[in-house]
């Protein structure tokens, strides 16, 4: 006779799940007085402690969603305090943590967060562990044994140990992301917003092992070499259709996702693009801005899981960013997604 537990273990693993594999980060987000000028002083006003990261955010995000399957976290941490925040918290929120992996000769990626309030906020970061994972370190194969379903890699241009493209123009991203679709997992990849001048070659060279490509405007537009906002900072419209072309023809196998503040576009493979309006919001409800690429990201995980339409999962995912602009650090904002469904039905669909 199985106990209750088993039984619900069981349900899990018929339902599928989700593996986020990548950044792990301690965040600690310091709101100033002001910025101050070199050499000179500013006043902490308040300090919150967060576990961010592409891989940690969207993982997160997928348990404040109500995610029906399993969820699992993928990657590499310091044996250090920091390390224990991050499984605490991820552990709190019923994720599988046995492959989050602590390296003794590493500390945890960590990042201290300065906000002035009313301006963009700025970003110390050391890589820690985060900049140890290869694709030895990950292995797809024991998810997908365990009935997981979809494998999301975030973010590249910020795992070097996986963006490194070796003599035979392979990098441990591609190897990863292929390992991971031969084990049967479909995969899903995010950027990281990079100023590095190999920015299209590094991630160019995983996107044919990509089954879904989820990114912001500017990731597309580094990664399709084109422009796409003006001097006036106005989105280009006609520049997002070339990008997600672009990326499709690079070898996306299934579909690319652009998400930005004013619209989103999904590419497919022999259909005309669909572009999604976003979710207004009041300005003064923005409290940070931070972690809203990665609740759009994790709606749409959901929704692809759940095998749901691309007018709903943009309709979510564009509510999901939204709710996470009234939260402090990049995940307290995500509620159920009830809430994100009852949110969606405002949505508006731009034909094209």
């Amino acid at each position: 006779m199985r106990t209750g537990e088993e039984v619900r273990c069981s349900e899990k693993k018929d339902k599928g799940g989700i593996v986020c594999a990548g950044n792990f980060i301690v965040d600690r987000v310091h709101t100033l007085s002001h910025w101050p000028g070199q050499g000179n002083l500013a006043h902490i006003l308040h300090q919150d402690v967060g576990v961010g990261g592409g891989a940690a955010n969207v993982v997160t995000d997928l348990a404040s969603l109500g995610f029906p399957g399993k969820l699992a976290a993928a990657g590499c941490i310091g044996a250090d305090a920091d390390g224990e925040i991050v499984r605490a918290r991820l552990a709190a929120a019923s994720i599988d943590i046995g492959r989050l992996t602590p390296l003794a000769d590493q500390v945890t990626g960590h990042t201290h967060v300065m906000n002035v309030p009313g301006q963009n906020r700025t970003f110390f970061y050391h890589g820690g562990a985060n900049d140890a994972v290869t694709d030895t370190l990950v292995s797809p194969a024991v998810f997908a044994g365990a009935g997981y379903r979809l494998f999301y890699l975030g973010y590249l241009m910020l795992l070097p140990g996986l963006d490194r493209i070796g003599p035979d123009g392979r990098s441990g991203a591609s190897r990863l992301l292929e390992t991971a679709r031969r084990a049967g997992l479909t995969t899903c990849v995010d950027f990281v917003s990079s100023e590095d001048p190999e920015f299209a070659a590094k991630v160019g060279v995983a996107l044919p092992y990509c089954d879904f490509l989820i990114i912001n405007e500017l990731e597309a537009g580094r990664a399709a070499d084109v422009t796409v906002r003006d001097a006036k900072g106005e989105l280009i419209e006609a520049a997002l259709l070339t990008a997600g072309e672009r990326l499709l023809a690079t070898g996306v196998v299934k579909a690319v996702v652009i998400h930005a503040p004013e619209f989103s576009f999904w590419f497919a493979r022999g259909a005309p693009p669909v572009v999604t309006r976003s979710r207004s919001v009041d300005p003064g409800n923005i409290v940070s801005t931070v972690g809203a690429g990665d609740a759009f990201c994790a709606a749409v995980l959901y929704g692809l899981h759940e095998d749901w339409p691309i007018e709903r999962i943009c309709a979510v995912a564009h509510s999901a960013a939204a709710r996470c602009l009234g939260g402090m650090t990049a995940t307290d904002g995500i509620p159920e997604m009830a809430v994100l469904l009852e949110d969606a039905k405002e949505m508006v669909l731009v034909s094209h």
